[in-house]
């Protein structure tokens, strides 16, 4: 995915701390957002993978950087893209923007897992090929 999949956030008083900035870790529901948003874009609903497959996505693991902050009443966009996809993990790479400027960048790794063992779980064939797609990638 050479283009990102973006997704505008607008920065409530409630994301904010007493400092008036935007609460470090709402920027992880900003990406949380947009990875959900690009997944509806590409045709699935979290809960129709659920039901259907009888997997989730799992945040495995997190590399933020916090560069700027962002503050009440902010327009933001929050993005996603396709860094890696393995058998029953993605991996991805995140920013969340003010305009031009870059506050957070993120690597996030989400697994694929069996929610009646609650274990890795290979992505489903006909996702795999969705997410190939719009991703750009073989890998």
């Amino acid at each position: 995915m050479t283009t990102p999949f973006q997704w505008p956030v607008r920065v409530y008083y409630e994301d904010t701390d007493a400092g008036g900035v935007v609460y470090h870790a709402n920027y992880l529901r900003f990406m949380e957002r947009a990875r959900t948003e690009w997944l509806r874009a590409v045709g699935f609903e979290q809960d129709q993978l659920r039901a259907e497959y009888g997997i989730v996505f799992a945040v495995r693991r997190l590399a933020v950087e916090m560069q700027r902050p962002a503050h009440f009443n902010d327009a933001l966009v929050a993005t996603c893209r396709v860094a890696r996809m393995r058998r029953a993990s993605i991996e991805f790479e995140q920013e969340v923007r003010r305009d031009t400027t870059v506050l957070v960048t993120a690597q996030v790794g989400i697994a694929c897992v069996d929610v009646a063992r609650l274990v890795p779980a290979a992505i489903p064939d006909a996702v795999v090929r969705a997410l190939r797609a719009v991703a750009g990638t073989t890998a």
